[in-house]
This record gives C-alpha cells, sequence and structure tokens, in this order.
C-alpha cells in the first residue's frame, strides 16, 4: 500500500487508524468497516422481518367477527368460547404492532383457559385458528410435563416445540401462540399446599408462572435430556399469548358447593330456582379453579375465563355433516378417491347421533361409531367393482352388534 493513502469513507490517513485495509479503487479503516457492517446487518434484518412468512401488516389483520366466521366453518356452537378466543387472538395481534410504537402505553397480554366436557372442541378450536393465524402457534399436552429433574418432559419444551415450528426464527417465537391441552391434569393432587414433592402436579404449575408471566427463558433448541450439551437459545415469554384448556372433570360439585345449588328441602328454594343445574359450566369462577386444584397465582395469569357447553342432540347432528370437514364428508371423499359415490341414510345418522349421546363421549364418539360401521365397507369396497354404496341405519345396527359395541 503506497504512503499517504487514506479511507475512502471517512479521509482519515493510516496514522490516524488502527487498521486501512486496500481494495481495488480505495481503502477502508476498521472503524467504517465496522460501521458498515452494522448497518447492513439492522437492513437485512429489517429486510428479513419484512419478507418472513410470519409477518402481518395492519391491513391483514383478521377482525374478531372474521375469526369468529371462519372458526364457525369448523366449530359448531361454542360461540361464547369462540367470541373470547377470537378478541384474545386480535388483541395479540394488535400487541404485537403496538411493541413498535413509541408510546408509553403498553398492552398486556391476556391469556385465556376454556373449561369444558371432553369432545367439546377445546382442541379443535385451537387446531382450527391456527389455520388462520400468521403467528407460530403450536399445542402441547400438559400431561407429560413434570418439574425438572423428574420422568417426563420439563416445562421448557413447551417452547422448543414453539421454535420449531418459527424455523427457529428466536423474534417470531417470541410473539407465538402456545395452546396447553389438559391443563387440568396438573392440578394440585390435595387442597392444602403440598409439603412433598408433586412432581406433575403443584410443581408444575409453579415452573410454568415465569413462562406465562413474562421472563426470558434458556430453552434447549432439541429438548433438554436426550442433548445436555447443546448451547440453550433465550426467549423471551412477554409476548407469548397462552391458551389452556381443560375438561376439569367435577368441577360441577365446586361450583354446586358455591352456588348452594345442591340444596334440598324447605330451605332448597329462592335464588337457586333461577339456577341451571344442567349447565352449571355456564357460572364457572376463579374460585372455583382455585378449589379444583390449581394455584392462586397461576389463576391470576389466566384472566380470561370462558367455557364450553356440552353438546346437546342437535349439535352432536349437525357436527356429524355441517363443517368442512366434517366425519360424514370425510369419509364421502375417502370413498370418491376409489371412485365410489357414499351417501347415507338420515335415519342411519340419526341413530350414530342417539349412540354417541348414550355413550357419553362427545363428539368423539360420533367419530369411533362411525369407524367401526364403516370398517367392512372401507375393507372390501375398493376391491369390488361397486361405484355407489349407500349406507342404512339397519347395516349400522348389524356393524354395531358385530363390534360388540350395543353391549357397552
Amino acid at each position: 500500500m503506497a504512503k499517504g493513502e487514506k479511507c475512502s469513507f471517512c479521509g482519515r490517513g493510516e496514522n490516524e487508524v488502527r487498521l486501512l485495509m486496500p481494495g481495488r479503487d480505495g481503502c477502508i479503516c476498521d472503524e467504517c468497516a465496522e460501521q458498515a457492517y452494522l448497518l447492513a446487518e439492522e437492513y437485512l434484518h429489517k429486510r428479513r422481518k419484512k419478507d418472513s412468512k410470519w409477518a402481518i401488516s395492519l391491513e391483514e389483520l383478521p377482525k374478531p367477527d372474521e375469526i369468529k366466521k371462519f372458526l364457525d366453518q369448523y366449530v359448531i356452537g361454542q360461540d361464547d368460547a369462540k367470541r373470547y378466543l377470537a378478541v384474545s387472538v386480535y388483541n395479540h395481534y394488535k400487541r404485537i404492532m403496538q411493541a413498535a410504537s413509541d408510546d408509553d402505553v403498553e398492552i398486556e397480554k391476556s391469556n385465556i383457559i376454556m373449561v369444558g366436557p371432553t369432545g367439546t372442541g377445546k382442541t379443535l378450536l385451537a387446531k382450527t385458528i391456527a389455520r388462520l393465524l400468521k403467528v407460530p402457534f403450536t399445542i402441547v399436552d400438559a400431561t407429560v410435563l413434570t418439574e425438572a429433574g423428574y420422568v417426563g418432559e420439563d416445562i421448557e419444551s413447551i417452547l422448543t416445540r414453539l421454535l420449531q415450528v418459527a424455523d427457529y426464527d428466536v423474534e417470531a417465537a417470541e410473539r407465538g401462540i402456545v395452546f396447553i391441552d389438559e391443563i387440568d391434569k396438573i392440578a394440585r393432587k390435595s387442597d392444602n399446599p403440598s409439603i412433598t414433592r408433586d412432581v406433575s402436579g403443584e410443581g408444575v404449575q409453579q415452573g410454568l408462572l415465569k413462562l406465562l408471566e413474562g421472563s426470558i427463558v434458556n430453552v434447549p433448541p432439541q429438548g433438554g435430556r436426550k442433548h445436555p450439551e447443546q448451547k440453550m437459545i433465550p426467549v423471551n415469554t412477554k409476548n407469548i399469548l397462552y391458551i389452556c384448556g381443560g375438561a376439569f372433570d367435577g368441577i360441577e360439585r365446586k361450583i354446586a358447593m358455591r352456588l348452594n345449588a345442591h340444596v334440598v328441602g324447605f330451605n332448597g328454594g329462592g335464588s337457586n330456582n333461577r339456577i341451571d343445574r344442567e349447565n352449571l359450566l355456564q357460572y364457572i369462577a376463579p374460585q372455583d379453579l382455585k378449589a379444583y386444584g390449581l394455584i392462586p397465582e397461576i389463576i391470576g395469569r389466566l384472566p380470561i375465563l370462558t367455557y364450553l357447553q356440552p353438546l346437546d342432540r342437535e349439535a352432536l347432528r349437525r357436527i356429524l355433516v355441517e363443517p368442512k370437514n366434517s366425519i360424514v364428508k370425510q369419509y364421502v371423499k375417502l370413498f370418491e378417491m376409489d371412485g365410489v359415490k357414499l351417501t347415507f341414510d338420515d335415519d342411519m345418522l340419526d341413530y350414530v347421533v342417539d349412540k354417541a349421546i348414550e355413550f357419553k363421549l362427545g363428539a368423539r364418539g360420533l367419530r369411533s361409531i362411525v369407524e367401526t360401521v364403516m370398517m367392512d365397507a372401507m375393507y372390501e369396497t375398493p376391491s369390488s367393482s361397486k361405484k355407489k354404496l349407500h349406507i342404512t341405519r339397519s347395516y349400522a345396527e348389524k356393524k354395531l352388534e358385530k363390534a360388540k359395541l350395543l353391549a357397552v
């Protein structure tokens, strides 16, 4: 390099800088090179954020009524739960956008907990809304979670799955939504605070607090126990929305005790006459969750509480045929792929609904019953020359009798 060379950017000579690097038609000093690197990183970061599949603009933001209408296409009934869910998700989108503003007002996140009997659509609601979202979304099961160091999965595995969905884009994962299913399975095993280890109950609830509230958690990218040598990824949970769901089997007794709805005799009148004893879940309150076994700290971090109604006969009948991915439409599609036109008698569908109510399995019972009825047809039809198949009530009765389901 010839003497007297100067930096082509700042004009300083080689005696004024630590390092002067020559190029084809000029030079650059170490300080200008560092500044250029930082500027390039900032520009590329903004470009990556704009081009990310998780990016969303104000114009694309789905309104609560649009979210509910989308859910209506796949889930029958449960309007109250849909409204709560739609508003929570919409507000979560707005919180993401508000994070870039200079306003001093900070919008707090509103985690939600849904309570309802098995087979009423809690997990289906979560899976359906995941189709609509432009933020990373994952569903995890609380039943496998234990305190760190015990057999099972660590609490941090929840965030590991969120990272995997986001293709390890930490910034996208920090704006994601997590659905924690079977939250009631980590309830405290007794009414008194545990003086011994409750590694899959109260201990897990204590571990979840830091995730729900918002803190920086070191997450093992491939799961913690199989790869203990891996480098941890810090994830800030402050902007992650948590939706929890659980059956809370038997919580109606807690609600009844609080409402004194079980009172009979001369003192059993008054306001209790206005209580719908067939659907006590509609009166659920945070104190009922506490009585069931959730600790007050975790209830306080799940401020939105909603319920799902038990499915009546009419709702189950509609579930069979109306949603976009209804059970009937799925079987029609399966047979159509073999060139067979499948039809059902209305009387047969009514019979399936009656059996689902009898077995008390909710919407899941519909699937298992139809699967049993259709098993022989699905086995024989692809190899036959049939082009049409009509399923009657008498056919369904024979198949259920053959499978010994009628003896249940």
